[in-house]
């Protein structure tokens, strides 16, 4: 990677970006909502197109001289709605945050009643958690998973019958089994709600067809595209034709100003990445290695909620160690691997320790791992967890997941 202007302009910055890239080359990354783009994403993000105001759409355009985002804007959202089947896409939102955001902005008043996933269950913050715009401004209610990480339809069900919410939300955060989108549209349809489904996390295997589409039963449809997608940082909406215009308006002028066209291009390069058959082979091995993480943890000793994932993430239950999420999660970075803490169904923890840890293979997937390598991840971190305490067993057990990140080198060569 070159970054010799920067070290030239502001070597403190550049300092630290070497650093972050060789953590990276030296890290297992196994936060289920990151990825590893490719070079050509991060030339379209890093391009001149990081110049150019463009607020409106195409070829309708607040500034003039944005005849070449216009075509670059255009590609990205024709590539999003032949990629994912559905009539309209904008590709604006900053973020999948606020992707959902316009969606509300469009769909609801402030005060109507929304159905989604309780956060601590899986959901996201953008789904009706108290503490972020979509339940400070809405009436929220929330199903959750049972014991074993399912989605209780027959629930969620019945909380439609009775709150009657004007838009229901399906999709997660942190859910590890397929989700019924026909189910979902059922009870949408039975109590006139909206429905949105929320796939930041398997847009790319939605697109592989290794996930079913939401495309036949959704009417609006949101997603990042810097997780299984592996594009750069950024959201998309797509909808139904009916809906179109209140999207684009809810987007700019509604909640945004000026996109970025920079990451505009991105998500455009990312999408015909994505609509390779190279791809679909990717989509595939991401499953196959997440099957394989999770055999290989429940064989060292550990649980799972679930049981199994049938996608490209899981949560591993400490409960029965006496160990937090945040203490674990702590512990395997010190080993050279990347997770996040995360609560279980009816964890006894605060939401701030947990008594879980997300992991996911989109990135290690990019990086070239099969199986067989996430069979060692999970020894390492069975006997991380096992000798948290032992300074000198996390020093031989660093070696073991350093000599992983050698064998698939990042960004070299």
């Amino acid at each position: 990677m070159n970054i010799e202007h920067i070290k030239k302009v502001d070597p403190m910055v550049a300092e630290q970006i070497e650093l972050e890239l060789k953590r990276q080359q030296e890290t297992i990354e196994l936060i289920a909502s990151e990825n590893i783009t490719s070079l050509a994403v991060m030339e379209a993000a890093g391009s001149v197109l990081t110049n150019k105001y463009a607020e409106g759409k195409p070829h309708k355009r607040f500034y003039n001289g944005c005849e070449h985002v216009d075509v670059i804007e255009e590609l990205a959202q024709k590539r999003a709605c032949e990629l994912f089947h559905m009539d309209h896409a904008n590709v604006q939102p900053h973020s999948g945050a606020q992707a959902n955001m316009a969606v509300f902005v469009y769909a609801l008043k402030i005060g109507d009643t929304i159905l989604g996933m309780d956060l601590s269950n899986g959901g996201h913050l953008s789904h009706g958690s108290p503490v972020n715009f979509s339940g400070l401004y809405f009436n929220v209610k929330s199903y959750g998973v049972d014991e074993n990480g399912n989605i209780d339809y027959e629930n969620v069900r019945q909380l439609a019958l009775e709150h009657k919410p004007k838009l229901i939300i399906c999709g997660a955060s942190n859910y590890s089994k397929v989700i019924d989108f026909k189910k979902f549209k059922e009870i949408a349809d039975e109590v006139g709600a909206l429905l949105l489904a929320d796939i930041a996390h398997i847009a790319g295997l939605v697109v592989a067809g290794i996930h079913p589409s939401p495309a036949p039963y959704a009417d609006f449809v949101t997603t990042t595209t810097h997780k299984s997608l592996r594009g750069p940082r950024g959201g998309i909406i797509m909808c139904k034709e009916e809906h179109a215009a209140g999207i684009d308006k809810a987007v700019f002028p509604g909640i945004q100003g000026g996109p970025l066209e920079h990451i505009v291009a991105a998500k455009a390069v990312a999408l015909k990445e994505a609509g390779e058959p190279e791809f679909k082979t990717y989509a595939e091995q991401i499953v196959k290695n997440a099957k394989a993480l999770a055999q290989g943890l429940l064989d060292n000793g550990m649980d799972i909620v679930g049981g199994m994932t049938e996608n490209h993430l899981m949560t591993l239950d400490l409960r029965k160690t006496g160990k937090t999420g945040k203490d674990m999660a702590n512990v395997l970075e010190r080993v050279g691997i990347t997770a996040n803490k995360n609560t279980v169904p009816n964890d006894p923890q605060s939401p701030f320790v947990t008594s879980g840890i997300r992991l996911g293979t989109p990135a290690v997937t990019t990086r070239g791992f099969k199986e067989e390598d996430l069979r060692v991840v999970a020894e390492i971190i069975a006997d991380a967890i096992k000798n948290s305490d032992n300074d000198a067993e996390l020093a031989k057990i660093r070696e073991k997941s350093l000599a992983l990140c050698k064998k698939y080198p990042l960004y070299e060569g």
